[in-house]
């Protein structure tokens, strides 16, 4: 609950930053639905300098010469990350919600993490980190189950948006954790962060299921 609400404190203190850029967005013409594909856009393009980076160290150079690469995709990721926060906010302030939105940002929010994933996971088999590679793609099972657990709730009528590793958390991880291997040319931090995301997200969407199992046992 604690933690709840401090996701909850967060995203107030981030709308109050970005409601004049909402507001001039308006002006602009921007739908929330251009906002979404934006945002999908970059993280598509951060996908591309984590396969070039694999790419440079299998053919290019030695292994670890595209780190510079990881870390300006990290930027691009958390870059992005602002189109996810100010869809929502745009559809809401504007008077833009639909359903249609809904189902686009939910769909390309999907797609956007399981490439840069895909990226990061390539780049790791590739550079002889298999055991890593195997670790992002258990994150990436965990990110798709924890949106998939949620999904079946609210088809059965319940609420469920508990859990440690969320999609904003996901994302943050994802691009400091690159951003970190771009700087300090260590591989470990992009494996950590990684092995990080496989376990709680994988924890949250087992935890998701309790709470669901409880709430139709009237626990």
């Amino acid at each position: 609950m604690i933690f709840m609400n401090y996701r909850d404190f967060l995203q107030k203190v981030i709308y109050r930053i970005i409601d004049p850029l909402i507001k001039a967005m308006i002006r602009l013409g921007f739908t929330p639905n251009l906002v979404t594909t934006l945002g999908f856009i970059g993280n598509v393009v951060a996908t591309g300098f984590f396969v070039y980076a694999a790419y440079i160290s299998q053919n290019v150079g030695q292994p670890g010469d595209g780190n510079i690469y990881i870390g300006w995709g990290g930027a691009i990721i958390l870059f992005s990350g602002l189109f996810d926060m100010m869809d929502g906010r745009l559809a809401r302030v504007g008077n833009m919600s639909s359903e249609f939105g809904a189902l686009w940002d939910s769909t390309l929010d999907r797609y956007s993490e399981l490439l840069t994933l895909f990226g990061i996971c390539a780049y790791l088999f590739l550079n002889g980190w298999f055991w890593g590679g195997v670790i992002t793609f258990l994150a990436m099972v965990g990110s798709v189950m924890v949106s998939y657990v949620r999904a079946r709730a609210e088809g059965i009528g319940l609420e469920c948006k508990v859990g440690l590793m969320q999609r904003p958390e996901r994302v943050v991880v994802t691009a400091l954790v690159a951003i970190a291997e771009g700087f300090a040319d260590n591989v470990w931090w992009l494996v950590g962060g990684m092995a990080l995301i496989a376990l709680l997200a994988n924890f949250t969407a087992f935890w998701r299921i309790a709470y669901c199992h409880r709430q139709m046992k009237g626990i």
